[in-house]
């Protein structure tokens, strides 16, 4: 079997799907986008295509592996955006070869289905976001079944805060937690919006709320600030979002700063990349959950990562209220969440196919501008 030609799709609201074609009837799809740059992830992925032509798709990591390190410059988000739904398309193409699901592949299932959450959260919402909303939103989300539950922290937050300000954003989470009860979990992701000496305080004055975990508590560029936070504290910390490849997670997890690892399977180099970080979190009793603000490959990809990793605690899930995100108007057969779970894949490769005739009217350009918040005392979203 040898690969033909890529074919990139560029769908709203902001996705990129990958066809890997063969000189057989079989096809591989994967999703390798960057929010917000898809038009350079698709310059990365032609110059890969002039090496993958005429390449056997089954020789999966032989491939990762010379695109990685065949230049002089390695990693970060485009390199391995390109990467991660190349790898993900050779998987679907394996997976369809030896008629089983990915995780098959990669040492069975430990698992029948897997555990969601989602956000509190409304679109297009920048700055305050009234509680009591997000109070309407979060019944909306247990009466669709769930028992996990996140929202980020609503900027701005100055780098050492005034004591109402921090007082209001430890209120909010205490006022959901005693509306939800102690049965359901409720995360909350700093999203690198915090100061370390602010989410040190902030971490302090809601552990009597049990978060499930706090995410990017400070950004993850430092990561002995993380370490000083992760030490200062019971909440777990969590983060990976922003980290590309197993070699930027070795610091993150051998320093112990995080209890919880959350890559990317579009951005951290694909589903095996993704198996092996959870193998390094699990030498240090750390668990996965891995991030997913994405469209149906993406969470497709997840799935089998989550379906073979025993550390596995729960996996993002955007919400879209349009189910964009579980594959409606998109794939033939969109995922089901019940009772807060999707069962594990049982179709070869992936388990997904595109609806390729609801597509038409979703293609686009590929541009699309990254929001940027700024606030009136010049602070912005990102310390």
């Amino acid at each position: 079997m040898k690969i033909t030609r890529l074919e990139i799709i560029k769908v709203k609201p902001r996705w990129m799907f990958l066809k890997m074609y063969t000189d057989t009837d079989i096809y591989g799809l994967g999703e390798p986008v960057l929010e917000g740059h898809c038009n350079a992830v698709e310059s990365v992925l032609r110059e890969y295509e002039e090496y993958l032509i005429g390449k056997d798709p089954m020789q999966i990591e032989h491939h990762v592996q010379a695109l990685y390190r065949g230049g002089f410059y390695r990693g970060g988000p485009l390199m391995l955006s390109a990467i991660s739904g190349i790898e993900q398309a050779m998987w679907d193409i394996k997976g369809k070869y030896y008629n089983c699901p990915v995780y098959e592949m990669l040492g069975g299932k430990c698992r029948d289905k897997v555990r969601m959450y989602t956000h509190i959260k409304r679109a297009g919402v920048a700055g305050e976001f009234p509680v009591e909303e997000m109070i309407k939103i979060a019944d909306q989300r247990l009466a669709e079944g769930y028992t996990a539950l996140k929202y980020s922290i609503i900027p701005p937050i100055k780098q050492v805060d005034s004591p109402a300000n921090t007082k209001a954003h430890v209120e909010r989470f205490a006022k959901i937690r005693e509306h939800i009860g102690w049965d359901v979990d409720l995360a909350i992701d700093f999203h690198g919006r915090v100061s370390p000496a602010m989410a040190l305080r902030l971490a302090d004055e809601l552990k009597p709320y049990m978060p499930f975990f706090i995410e990017e508590p400070c950004l993850p560029e430092n990561v002995d600030c993380m370490v000083n936070i992760a030490r200062s504290t019971t909440i777990p910390i969590a983060a990976g979002e922003r980290l590309f490849g197993k070699w930027a997670f070795r610091e993150l997890v051998e320093k112990q700063a995080v209890s919880i690892v959350q890559p990317d399977i579009c951005h951290c180099g694909g589903i095996f990349e993704g198996r092996k970080i959870a193998t390094m979190a699990e030498l240090y009793y750390g668990s996965i959950a891995p991030h997913n603000p994405l469209g149906p490959i993406s969470l497709a990809s997840c799935l089998h990562v989550d379906a073979c990793s025993p550390n596995f605690l729960v996996q993002e899930h955007p919400g879209n209220p349009d189910l964009s995100d579980l594959g409606v108007g998109y794939i033939k057969e969109p995922f089901v969440i019940k009772d807060g779970y999707i069962d594990v894949p049982s179709k070869p490769g992936l388990g997904v196919e595109l609806d390729e005739e609801a597509l038409k009217d979703k293609i686009y350009d590929g541009k699309w501008t990254t929001p940027r918040l700024t606030f009136e005392d010049g602070s912005n979203a990102d310390w």
